[in-house]
């Protein structure tokens, strides 16, 4: 009887032990995904590759979305890791899992189809879906004008939720999704009339455009949505709560609007005609003088594409042009800069090159020390173009009007002022034809941009024209007369 007494007291210790343990265990709460984030010290982030998200150059990583993310992990204390999908399903189905990502940031739009997948951030970009036709086909002006069109959108996008919409309104719709394209690749099917139409967001028609010199918008296929960062769905909303604050925060300081003005906000600057132009002596003349620019960048250290893109603004890559001031050259130098800067022939390439590297990078280390980069370099190529003494007054009248002098976004919308007599009269310098340099940088950056993207590494396998890599540039001249309707 004792020794069943005693086994009933072990047992009871024994169970009453193990529950203690369990309670004990379920007390210690896992750590939320902000803290694994922290405590890794990484932030693991999924993207597409596309300009208007993320890419390589030979600089490194770039990109709207890499940039705002980038500044996100840096504002966390920690490194930031991208790893990219080859589709949006791809993406979401990644998103959440053990050691996977726990971001999304890839220009992504909400959509009830998501829901269940993914939470998603506070708005940080307004996007407009636009329809995609070629110039000189059919063009339809309305959701009717699909029907019997052959379309292709990519997979899982809000696009497809789009047209799978009208169909139901408009039952001969019929339309492909596909997961083996990109938007580049669905703008170039467009321009070589592959396909009849597509549908991409506003931003990224802007950032690929010049690519594609025939392709229009047909219409807009609804109102503007918002584009957003996404978190994978569950009860955590550590991480989101974050990235929510962080795009506030980014939205009050100016960050957001100055990345941007820094990607979408020069992207109409050449226009349809421009654009093929562009194209043309990317493949024709450049590559003459790929080598000189690269040449003076290695010993000025400055980007040879900014370069390029300075002497195209400057003289479309014609190294005997001459301006009826006087102006000369592939980078158009005075005969006081040129002789300051040791060039003895301004038509001579090499030499015109050579001065106006030597010469933007004077002014550039000429700025003052407060102006940090990028703004420094959009500066820069201001002072370039109108002069210091003009860029100075234009700073001060900033500073004046309550707005940051060090900021482009801020400087630039004073310059204008100064070709006007109630603002230059109150400046030292006096007169200057303020709009030549807004349009000179927005152009120049522009140019850039776009050398940029066709020099990336991901397209060196493509066939090259001449030194350059020139990817999926039309050669064919655009048509500019009008579109039937």
């Amino acid at each position: 009887m004792l020794a069943h007494t005693a086994l009933r007291q072990r047992c009871a210790k024994w169970l009453f032990a193990t529950g203690l343990f369990l309670m004990l265990g379920a007390c210690v709460e896992k750590p939320s995904t902000l803290e694994r984030v922290k405590e890794d010290g990484v932030l693991r982030v999924i993207t597409r590759n596309s300009p208007a998200t993320y890419f390589q150059d030979r600089n490194g990583e770039t990109g709207f979305e890499y940039e705002l993310v980038k500044r996100f992990a840096d504002d966390l204390g920690v490194k930031l890791e991208i790893e990219t999908a080859d589709n949006l399903d791809e993406l979401f189905n990644q998103l959440g899992k053990p050691s996977g990502p726990v971001l999304a940031a890839a220009g992504l739009v909400s959509s009830e189809r998501r829901a269940s997948q993914a939470k998603f951030s506070h708005p940080y970009l307004e996007v407009t879906p636009q329809v995609i036709y070629r110039n000189g086909r059919s063009r339809p002006t309305d959701a009717k004008g699909l029907v019997g069109k052959k379309i292709v959108v990519l997979k899982g996008s809000s696009h497809a939720d789009q047209l799978a919409e009208l169909k139901k309104q408009y039952p001969g719709l019929e339309y492909e999704e596909s997961d083996a394209v990109e938007v580049v690749d669905l703008l170039r099917m467009v321009d070589e009339g592959q396909i009849d139409l597509t549908l991409v967001d506003s931003n990224e028609l802007a950032m690929n455009q010049v690519y594609f010199p025939n392709v229009r918008v047909a219409f807009d296929l609804g109102d503007t949505r918002d584009q957003r960062w996404a978190v994978a769905a569950g009860e955590d909303n550590s991480l989101l709560n974050e990235v929510n604050e962080f795009l506030d925060k980014s939205q009050k300081n100016g960050t957001l609007q100055r990345l941007k003005d820094r990607y979408y906000g020069h992207v109409d600057v050449l226009g349809y005609v421009g654009a093929y132009t562009f194209a043309q002596h990317l493949q024709q003349r450049l590559p003459k003088y790929e080598k000189h620019f690269k040449a003076s960048s290695k010993v000025e250290q400055v980007d040879w594409r900014l370069l390029a893109a300075i002497g195209y603004q400057e003289s479309m890559w014609q190294p005997e042009v001459t301006s009826k001031t006087g102006v000369r050259g592939l980078m158009m130098l005075t005969q006081r800069t040129a002789q300051a800067m040791g060039v003895s022939n301004r038509l001579d390439p090499r030499q015109s090159i050579q001065g106006g590297a030597k010469y933007f990078m004077l002014v550039k280390d000429q700025l003052d020390a407060s102006i940090k980069e990028p703004d420094r370099t959009w500066f820069a190529l201001a002072a370039y173009n109108v002069g210091s003494g003009h860029l100075e007054d234009a700073r001060t009248l900033a500073r004046r009007e309550g707005l940051n002098p060090n900021k482009w976004l801020d400087v630039k919308k004073m310059l204008p002022r100064l070709s006007q007599k109630q603002w230059y009269s109150k400046t030292k310098y006096g007169y200057a034809r303020g709009g030549e340099p807004v349009h000179f940088v927005a152009n120049i950056r522009r140019y850039y941009d776009i050398l940029t993207w066709v020099t990336q590494p991901q397209l060196e396998g493509q066939t090259p024209t001449g030194n350059l890599q020139v990817p999926g540039i039309n050669k064919d001249k655009p048509a500019e007369q009008p579109a039937p309707m």
